[in-house]
């Protein structure tokens, strides 16, 4: 058999700031497809919308993504078949609650007002009595 010699791609070959050539496109909207028909505790993890990629880097982070998906999804299905003990489930990334920490307080000052409705205001020492 005949050794074909392939030349490594120049360095030029991927910049990470390019816009996303149409082939790239191509394939990232074959990357969704696949991504549709995971199990939903799969696609979670991905966190790109395809109508954002609009670079190379982006589009590879999104590809690269996916691809670990299809392959935890398999070797899960692989280890149902043989009937052996099922891996841990993908844990959560954790979520930065800063918003929600905000509306907390918010939300209790709301409720402490409603809660005590202001008292009827007392006369104050300055106003002048009433005359009948």
């Amino acid at each position: 058999m005949v050794l074909i010699r392939v030349p490594r791609p120049p360095k030029s070959a991927y910049d990470p700031d390019r816009p996303v050539g149409s082939l790239l496109k191509s394939q990232v909207e074959h990357m969704r497809e696949a991504e549709s028909k995971l199990p939903l505790r799969y696609r979670h993890e991905i966190e790109t919308y395809v109508k954002a990629v609009r670079t190379e880097g982006e589009a590879a982070r999104y590809i690269q993504a996916v691809h670990k998906a299809i392959q935890q999804a398999h070797e899960e299905a692989d280890r149902e078949r043989r009937g052996l003990k099922p891996a841990p489930a993908p844990t959560p990334k954790p979520v930065i609650e800063i918003a929600a920490v905000a509306d907390e307080a918010a939300e209790r000052k709301s409720n402490s007002a409603r809660k005590h409705p202001a008292a009827k205001s007392q006369k104050s020492p300055r106003t002048k009595p009433r005359k009948k």
